[in-house]
């Protein structure tokens, strides 16, 4: 039996970036400086076509990074705090 060590957060986003489409990042990125938005409207100011965004969004949400409410007949994506730290190191890893 084979016990490794836990990866630390940052690790593990640096994994998760590495699998995630580039519309992800786009998406996270609208999401961080426009705040909450129905799909509609995230899909245009993320410049990410419905029927890709609608898979973005379901592995963002899968993964914690986002999260998604119902209002009326809308669903409306933000980001999560585990979303905030996801961006904040992307950032901090271009700065570099």
């Amino acid at each position: 039996m084979v016990i490794s060590t836990p990866a630390s957060l940052t690790e593990y986003f640096m994994q998760v970036d590495h699998r995630l489409p580039p519309e992800a990042t786009r998406v996270l990125r609208a999401l961080g400086e426009q705040g909450r938005m129905n799909k509609e409207e995230l899909s245009l100011t993320s410049r990410v076509k419905r029927a890709v965004l609608d898979h973005i969004i379901m592995q963002l949400y899968a993964l914690g990074l986002v999260d998604v409410t119902a209002e009326g007949k809308s669903k409306i994506c933000s980001l999560t705090k585990l979303g905030w730290e996801f961006i904040d190191l992307k950032e901090e890893q271009l700065l570099q």
